[in-house]
């Protein structure tokens, strides 16, 4: 009987995992080996590590946990999870071996579903991104669209005027109002509300939109409003309160306390899955701390 399982070798799951590791609970981290940012080829906005190679942060993080006895890390997937009746966890992994723990902390990551325009997940991650606060600083000063509707999509294009001067709302074929295109002016910002065809360059870079008229339009990078759903079926499994946000966020999130306390007793959630704020790899972390931290102390409570 493990004291924790975490679901989840992301930034959430592997700081859950070295808080619970340092508070000395024995603990198995399940690691798929899928971080929702491992596309982007740098870390942005983390303290200490902005900058640095997105995958050698988390051979790092990984290597971390090994200089503590009381955790083990196990390659591959969590296929199943039961609350049992006792009130333990038991979960099936992809080798068909069981575990068994008396809590358990979900952070398996996200699903980032991105407008199904071509040539957008070629450059997922570089010129086309989510977060300006992530990717902002990368691409300042370039001229730049912001592909979204709605409030959404004026409120982002506001929000990237402290990173370029250049920048165009692209609605795909959705109508703006006189009082959001009035607001756009006074922020200096064009748009165009044709239909797209598709995002173009060379290899991953992105030189050009293409609408579905035959134009061009010559952007170097694109913020896109992507909505994340949960990529693993197991909050919903162990009974879990999973619910989308307010479509700014557009986030199907698991719903937690202060201390990333699910609603079921003994589950926790941390990282993407169960964010309440834009999701970025500082927030992962502090989340997976608290998560882990929430953990330790009921379990030490023999609750």
């Amino acid at each position: 009987m493990k004291e924790c399982i975490v679901i989840g070798g992301g930034a959430a799951g592997l700081s859950a995992g070295l808080t619970l590791a340092r508070a000395r609970r024995t603990t198995l981290v399940v690691d798929a080996g899928r971080p929702s940012n491992l596309a982007a080829s740098t870390i942005g906005g983390l303290l200490g590590h902005d900058g640095r190679p997105t995958a050698e942060y988390y051979a790092a993080a990984r290597a971390a946990l090994d200089a503590y006895p009381s955790i083990e890390l196990f390659d591959g997937e969590a296929r199943q999870a039961v609350r049992e009746d006792g009130g333990t966890y038991a979960v099936t992994l992809a080798d068909g071996r069981l575990e068994h723990a008396r809590t358990v902390v979900l952070a398996p990551g996200m699903d980032y579903r991105i407008p199904p325009v071509a040539g957008l997940a070629e450059r997922w991650g570089g010129d086309v991104f989510h977060c300006p606060f992530c990717h902002g600083w990368e691409n300042r000063d370039r001229p730049t669209a912001v592909l979204a509707t709605g409030a959404v999509g004026v409120h982002g294009a506001l929000n990237l005027r402290g990173y370029t001067d250049d920048i165009t709302l692209l609605t795909n074929g959705a109508a703006l109002d006189g009082a959001q295109k009035d607001r756009l002016s006074a922020g200096g910002i064009k748009w165009d509300e044709r239909l797209l065809a598709a995002a173009d360059g060379t290899g991953t870079s992105l030189e050009v939109v293409r609408f579905t008229d035959g134009a061009d339009l010559a952007v170097t990078a694109i913020l896109v409003k992507a909505f994340l759903h949960q990529r693993s079926p197991l909050a919903r499994d162990l009974g879990a309160t999973v619910a989308m946000s307010d479509e700014n966020l557009g986030v199907e999130a698991i719903k937690v306390d202060a201390m990333f306390r699910t609603d079921v007793p003994g589950l926790f959630a941390a990282g993407d899955a169960a964010t309440a704020v834009p999701p970025s790899m500082a927030a992962a972390v502090a989340s997976g701390y608290l998560a882990g931290a929430s953990a330790a102390v009921q379990i030490s409570a023999g609750r």
